[in-house]
């Protein structure tokens, strides 16, 4: 616990240039006497950090300094590069400044050899980051929010919510929030979030309520399992690689064999209408023949269009 709280010294110094020791002491939820100890172990690993009295005073850095002791090993400070880069990727741009601090400060030219990008494909990027920062916002401040949400079977409402953190889970960003409709913790994905507005009520974070579990419905939840059996064509391979677990796909001259088991749903079927003609049904029949009557319908459909 304390590694964990000296690092977060370094970096809320790094980041606010200065600050007191009863301003550290609230932040990290410890006593004035335990902050001067920890800035005492900081010292004696060679990073010179001190204080001064009076109006202006407080705890800082020695100015110009280099860190080039031994507080973190060598993979510690890319771990720890590695991790701001990250926050920086997904629309945490305020990490950048502390990014080239702590650059300088290891003595480590940062490679490129990593970029980090989670907006989508066509995507408009500010709108995408206006929203990551409404939340962060809303989050922070423990404000209560209002929005669009446009839910999978394609109904949309006003909804209310207390929101608790942002979640990254299967390519997909999801705010998770206590949902005031229903009563209950649920996660909201971003990219179905319209017209958020941040509310002037605040609501009381209970630590045990907002931990993050996982709301996703269990497969079996979500509809009779059943056993599939698939043959796909060749130029079907990236998207198949994209989306399932390689162990389940058997590659051969003509194209790839491909079995799971999955919940037989309307996502199971628009899945697979989706490789229109590069997907054969080999088994079950029932499969291959609602996939005909689905297929016969949209052609239906544009014909009268």
């Amino acid at each position: 616990m304390q590694e964990s709280r000296l690092f977060g010294i370094l970096y809320y110094l790094l980041d606010k240039g200065h600050a007191t020791a009863p301003e550290l002491a609230e932040k990290f939820e410890v006593s004035v006497r335990t902050i001067y100890r920890d800035i005492d172990a900081i010292s004696s690993a060679g990073i010179p950090i001190y204080a001064t009295s009076g109006r202006n005073g407080g705890i800082r850095f020695l100015d110009d300094y280099v860190l080039d002791q031994s507080f973190f090993s060598d993979s510690e400070k890319l771990e720890i590069l590695f991790s701001l880069k990250s926050l920086s990727a997904v629309q945490y741009p305020e990490i950048d400044t502390v990014l080239n601090k702590l650059g300088a400060i290891f003595q480590i030219g940062f490679t490129d050899w990593i970029d980090v990008d989670f907006s989508r494909w066509g995507s408009v990027a500010e709108n995408e980051s206006r929203l990551f920062r409404q939340l962060k916002q809303a989050v922070l401040e423990n404000r209560e929010i209002t929005f669009d949400y446009y839910n999978s079977t394609g109904g949309s409402g006003r909804r209310n919510a207390y929101p608790y953190k942002l979640v990254y889970k299967d390519r997909a960003w999801y705010l998770y929030a206590f949902c005031l409709l229903k009563d209950e913790n649920r996660l909201f994905r971003l990219s179905r979030i319209k017209n958020l507005i941040l509310t002037e009520v605040r609501f009381e974070r209970e630590t045990d309520k907002c931990q993050y579990h996982s709301v996703f419905p269990k497969p079996e939840e979500m509809g009779d399992l059943i056993d599939l059996e698939l043959e796909f064509t060749l130029d079907a391979g990236y998207r198949l690689f994209d989306m399932l677990d390689d162990t389940v796909i058997a590659k051969h001259e003509n194209g790839y064999t491909v079995k799971l088991t999955l919940p037989e749903n309307n996502w199971m079927y628009d899945f697979l209408m989706s490789f229109g003609d590069k997907v054969t049904i080999i088994r079950p029949v029932s499969v291959r023949q609602t996939l005909e009557t689905k297929h016969e319908a949209a052609r239906d459909h544009h014909k009268g269009a």
